[in-house]
């Protein structure tokens, strides 16, 4: 059973940093893309941030220049470093993993974020 579990979440004041992880145990044929999403209350979930096998990577305009995502694929860990954190950054933050070849998306049970003004 494939389960991915996020760490790193926390309580922060704006302006302040924190780094999620991401780790995936369990059998995975591969995997392709690995995303951050997130969900404020009353908001739909989006996506923060992804990072291509081939080392590609794409942000929501909205953490562009704050935020970084990187991955270890020794590790299957995917992390996002967020950087200069805003009050409106605050939600549940979910980690995604694609695999192209199990035709499936897996995703994390999801990790609080809070920036305090």
């Amino acid at each position: 059973q494939v389960q991915l579990v996020e760490s790193g979440g926390g309580l922060v004041q704006a302006g302040g940093s924190l780094r999620l992880s991401c780790a995936a145990s369990g059998s995975i044929s591969s995997i392709d893309t690995m995303s951050w999403y997130r969900q404020a209350p009353g908001k739909q979930r989006e996506l923060v941030a992804l990072a291509t096998s081939s080392g590609n990577t794409n942000y929501a305009d909205s953490v562009k220049g704050r935020f970084a995502i990187s991955r270890d694929n020794a590790k299957r860990t995917v992390y996002l470093q967020m950087n200069s954190l805003k009050p409106e950054d605050t939600a549940v933050y979910y980690c995604q993993y694609h695999s192209g070849r199990d035709k499936y998306d897996y995703w994390g049970q999801g990790t609080q974020v809070t920036v305090a003004s």
